[in-house]
């Protein structure tokens, strides 16, 4: 899925994640364990790696981007732990292992989730993270960050989501749902990787608009593989949508329709690469292997 040069920001991503995550201490125990755990391999680091090649794309130096990109998994990571908080989605499962509450218990699952909200932003505002980069690209990225994650971003779409269980959404509605619970962060990844590379307008416009198609992509294969694949094969409960009443993709297209939506999306994505040239050839082959997910 990955080039070869993002595959060197994923191992880069992950040799430095614990790094910037607080070291164990008696007085805390156990929410520094809970918080390596959370954050632990298994993912994909789709939102890391999207800082730094962005970054690259732009003419940046994506070492410089690296803080800055684990702070996003640290942002993304306190969202799933949230997200399966018994309160949310009640998942006992994550990545094929124990969702940090079952392991954790839900207090110090709750805290642990806030500890990496707060982390992050300790992460990209500290001197070390800002020593890469210009004061101007780390204010210009850390309110990036900032934005998709909070109400207007993540936040807002969770409320959404959590609002319209038992309801029938129109697509208006269920695309501005997702447009802030899944693809606000994409979109802040690839925007962030050219902020920090202090890039032109034009590529910064290109960012967001691949970070944004590629966003909801992204979702609706998530709706199409909870409807049609395992446990055992994502890591995680599967048919908890229809479960939880919630409008998706597929209950409004249907599996095939929800395919077709999901190509749409990805080639308006790689459509907006243009201005990058052979430069974010990685990214076009990593936004349409994120379809053969589902075929």
């Amino acid at each position: 899925m990955y080039s070869e040069e993002m595959q060197r920001h994923s191992a880069a991503v992950e040799a430095a994640l614990s790094q910037w995550l607080p070291a164990p201490s008696a007085d805390h125990t156990p929410v520094p364990e809970a918080m390596e755990y959370a954050c632990a391999a298994g993912g994909k680091r789709l939102r890391p790696v999207l800082v730094m090649e962005f970054c690259r794309v732009c003419g940046g130096d994506p070492a410089a981007a690296l803080p800055f990109a684990c702070a996003i998994e640290m942002i993304h990571s306190y969202s799933l732990v949230h997200d399966d908080l018994p309160c949310m989605d009640n998942s006992p499962l994550r990545r094929g292992k124990p969702s940090v509450h079952a392991a954790y218990g839900e207090t110090m699952a709750l805290l642990t989730g806030d500890a990496l909200l707060n982390r992050a932003f300790e992460t990209v505002l500290s001197p070390a993270a800002r020593a890469g980069v210009s004061a101007e690209a780390a204010l210009a990225a850390a309110y990036e960050l900032a934005e998709a994650a909070g109400i207007d971003g993540m936040i807002g779409g969770q409320v959404m989501d959590l609002r319209s269980e038992g309801q029938r959404l129109d697509m208006d509605a269920l695309v501005t749902l997702q447009a802030g619970k899944t693809a606000a962060l994409i979109r802040a990844a690839c925007r962030m990787g050219a902020l920090l590379a202090e890039a032109e307008e034009e590529k910064k416009a290109a960012a967001y608009t691949f970070g944004y198609e590629m966003g909801l992509a992204f979702q609706i294969i998530d709706d199409v593989l909870d409807a049609t694949s395992t446990a055992e094969v994502l890591g995680k409960p599967v048919g908890s949508d229809e479960e939880n009443e919630k409008t998706t993709y597929v209950t409004l297209l249907g599996v095939e329709g929800a395919k077709d939506l999901a190509k749409t999306r990805t080639e308006t994505a790689v459509a907006a690469l243009d201005v990058f040239g052979e430069a974010a050839n990685g990214l076009r082959e990593l936004a349409r292997a994120l379809l053969t997910r589902i075929w």
